[in-house]
């Protein structure tokens, strides 16, 4: 099932979303790293992972969640699957230092620009390190948020590992 652009009587709204700075941002990212797909926009916010799975016709483990956290007071990219939450201290064990605590809203706009469920693998306004979880790799399409809570892209393992130079790590325990 693909996902759902705006109706016609929502156009002003989808024309809203799709002329948002933060979307045109990394409309711009994408693009310039050779990206041909399309940006989606739906209806209403996709805020959460089964949200997204819902309105993208596919598995919650497709979905890529973008965490912010603080890490020794600095942002931290996690990329995780839908089908899980980012265990703490287990990533925190393979980073090797830092502590590492989920930001708030507030944090997540000041480094990336975007808001907490729109925040996208890039185009943030800094270049934040990232980490990528390694169970996304079994999903051949994934979905990724667009810089605002109703858009979403389709990509795939590689190209986000490519595009964001993030390190791939286990982030949950099985």
């Amino acid at each position: 099932m693909e996902p759902q652009p705006a109706t016609s009587q929502h156009a002003s709204e989808s024309n809203h979303v799709t002329d948002n700075p933060r979307v045109e941002r990394v409309r711009r990212a994408l693009a310039g790293r050779g990206y041909a797909g399309e940006i989606r926009v739906f209806e209403t916010a996709t805020r959460t992972a089964a949200q997204a799975a819902q309105a993208c016709g596919c598995e919650i483990g497709a979905i890529a969640n973008s965490l912010v956290f603080r890490c020794d007071d600095r942002p931290l990219l996690i990329l995780t699957s839908g089908a899980h939450r980012v265990d703490v201290r287990y990533v925190q064990r393979q980073l090797g230092s830092g502590k590492l605590h989920r930001a708030d809203a507030a944090f997540v706009l000041e480094h990336t620009g975007q808001v907490i469920g729109g925040v996208a693998p890039l185009g943030h306004i800094e270049r934040i390190p990232t980490i990528l979880d390694m169970d996304l790799s079994q999903y051949p399409e994934i979905w990724a948020a667009a810089g605002h809570p109703n858009t979403v892209f389709r990509t795939n393992y590689d190209y986000l590992l490519s595009v964001t130079q993030a390190t791939a790590m286990a982030v949950a325990q099985e």
